[in-house]
């Protein structure tokens, strides 16, 4: 891509506060962006080749609500990227991102995370300190297993659906706000999805189809006429 048309966009980002960039084969965040720090508010550089974040620039966007970088070659974040205090929405599905840095649960504007089709092996233990997160999709990577600490997550919606997960705790009923709960194409057992889930959650939406069990033994479960209240009076509240 010619200097030139970035410059372009470079200037017209000056005005909007937005870059947008897709698609143009970039092998590298552009470094012209470090003009523009204290005023971008959206910078989406999906479907390009991009194999890092530079760690002296990307902390410095001070007002960056959300960044997307779907489609890329990451395979891992700078902690630097830990200081977009406002920060809202995250999306870097389709990259090749095994965790995320320790310092991520101070990303405490953090509304919206899409991190699916990464190599995630775990359930981000960072997650559970970001207090304003409302949807996680952490679909289509390699968790086998949902740890006690998932319990202190406030996510509204979480989905899970296709990755490799044959043990979640009980937990995932304590989550205070959790409403969708995505479980679609894991390796689940039936005995090893918690009726509390069912009977003492929040959830009124759970999707478990493609499983190691049949759906219609998860209707005979003791709760699940609790879980069809909730579901239906959602339902009824959206109509």
């Amino acid at each position: 891509m010619g200097n030139s048309a970035l410059r372009a966009h470079v200037e017209t980002a000056q005005k909007t506060g937005v870059f947008q960039l897709k698609d143009r084969g970039l092998t590298e965040f552009p470094s012209e962006l470090q003009k523009l720090t204290s005023n971008l508010r959206t910078i989406d550089l999906s479907n390009n080749k991009i194999e890092s974040l530079p760690p002296m620039i990307i902390g410095k966007f001070t007002l960056l609500k959300s960044l997307s970088l779907n489609n890329n070659k990451l395979t891992i974040l700078p902690e630097e990227l830990c200081n977009l205090k406002k920060l809202e929405m995250l999306s870097l599905n389709n990259n090749h991102l095994r965790e995320l840095p320790s310092t991520f649960g101070q990303l405490a504007a953090l509304k919206t995370l899409s991190l699916s089709g990464n190599q995630l092996r775990a359930l981000p233990p960072q997650l559970c300190s970001l207090r304003h997160l409302d949807v996680v999709d952490l679909s289509k990577n390699q968790i086998r297993s949902i740890p006690d600490s998932v319990g202190e997550l406030q996510v509204i919606e979480l989905n899970l659906n296709q990755n490799q997960i044959s043990q979640i705790s009980v937990k995932i009923s304590c989550c205070p706000r959790l409403k969708v709960l995505r479980l679609e194409e894991n390796c689940l057992e039936l005995s090893m999805l918690p009726q509390s889930i069912l009977s003492d959650s929040q959830i009124c939406l759970l999707a478990v189809e493609g499983n190691l069990f049949e759906i219609k033994k998860l209707r005979e479960l003791e709760g699940y006429d609790k879980y069809m209240e909730r579901f239906t009076a959602t339902k009824k509240k959206f109509a």
